[in-house]
């Protein structure tokens, strides 16, 4: 039987990967007046006076929302809110595995901007935080900034900034590896939708001075076509120099490749161009841009992907249980930019440098203690 043989088979049986759990009993009649009428009506009245004692006698303390579109949904693109079921209640289990945190999968069956916003400000109450999840982009963008602005609770948009969170903390190990620094290293990202963006932004939060986007196109400049509203931002910041090509001629002489795009689309040819000891992260699923064996054969120091068979998983599963436990744990209305960069750096920290080496540079995507030290990074910031 085949991995997804076995996972059909196992989704079948569980019908549905998480269930509601009572943690009060209702056995007798007391039970039942404590747990419900008349002894829930005293809660109520205290949240009614100060909405915040909310965090102390409901479920809105440790709680968060997983919400999607079905728009972008892993590697299957839009395939709409009820295909898009088994990953969001794959990633509640995640969030409570891993960080104990309750989610709960809200699938829209809408695409319309203006409607998920509303709908999500209209659930935030019963909700700590909000996780939003394979919504496409730039529409991602938009709702994601809309609802920081509307919302006193945090709003993450996994995709974007757990990816590139744990991005940027392999880097900082694998530049130790391989002996480069954020200064004076060429970093070409390409694919330019939400991950993309994000890891570009959070690498230029980070200190790094030349990043070139790329995308189907090539490099992203200020005079290429049919560029979306975000886009047009980014290349305000990147490839200040205005080259022009595709992304062989962008990988000519750069030091990291950040890859978020496609299979198979980087030769041993490309990688031969990049500068000496260079470090690729070729995070495409379930087939990265080039294999790490063809990468190494052709000079590449450090090679990483988002696949759990080779070595340097990069894997946005070490960020967001953490980020949201520390979110929550510290009531933050919002998760910031310093946040991003110190839960980063704490990541990196888990592997120490005498431990460094070109196949160990992250911790191990399911190490408990991951989202212990990155929850305390983010309740140091609030």
């Amino acid at each position: 039987m085949t991995a997804n043989e076995l996972a059909l088979q196992m989704h079948k049986k569980w019908n549905g990967k998480i269930e509601t759990t009572a943690k009060s009993h209702v056995r007798t009649r007391e039970d039942l007046a404590i747990a419900y009428t008349p002894g829930v009506a005293e809660p109520c009245k205290v949240i009614a006076k100060d909405p915040t004692a909310a965090y102390t006698y409901t479920m809105k303390a440790n709680t968060i929302a997983v919400v999607s579109d079905g728009s972008a949904v892993l590697g299957l693109g839009n395939i709409g809110a009820l295909a898009g079921m088994p990953v969001m209640e794959g990633k509640a289990v995640l969030f409570k595995e891993l960080g104990g945190i309750n989610a709960v999968p809200i699938c829209l069956d809408t695409q319309d901007t203006e409607e998920i916003i509303r709908t999500v400000v209209n659930i935030a109450p019963a909700f700590g935080g909000i996780n939003l999840e394979d919504i496409s982009a730039p529409r991602c963008f938009e709702i994601e900034e809309r609802l920081k602005e509307l919302l006193d609770i945090p709003v993450f948009h996994d995709d974007q900034h757990g990816t590139a969170i744990i991005v940027l903390a392999g880097i900082i190990n694998a530049m130790k590896v391989a002996g480069k620094d954020k200064e004076t290293a060429q970093v070409v990202v390409n694919g330019a939708g939400s991950a993309g963006v994000a890891i570009t932004k959070l690498l230029l939060r980070y200190g790094f001075k030349h990043v070139t986007m790329c995308d189907i196109n090539g490099m992203l400049n200020e005079s290429s076509p049919n560029l979306n509203w975000m886009q047009n931002e980014m290349v305000k910041v990147t490839n200040l120099e205005g080259r022009q090509g595709t992304l062989a001629d962008a990988l000519k002489g750069a030091d990291i490749f950040v890859g978020v795009s496609a299979p198979n689309i980087v030769t041993k040819k490309m990688v031969a161009s990049m500068n000496h000891d260079a470090i690729l992260f070729a995070m495409a699923n379930p087939v990265p841009e080039i294999m790490p064996d063809l990468a190494k054969e052709a000079g590449a120091k450090v090679v990483g992907t988002g696949r759990s068979d080779f070595p340097n998983q990069i894997n946005n599963v070490m960020a967001f249980p953490g980020i949201f436990r520390g979110a929550l744990e510290g009531h933050a209305t919002k998760i910031t930019e310093e946040m991003k960069l110190a839960c980063a750096e704490a990541i990196a920290s888990l592997v120490p440098d005498d431990e460094l080496t070109e196949t160990h540079i992250v911790p191990d995507a399911l190490d408990p203690i991951i989202a212990d030290v990155v929850s305390k990074a983010v309740k140091e910031l609030i």
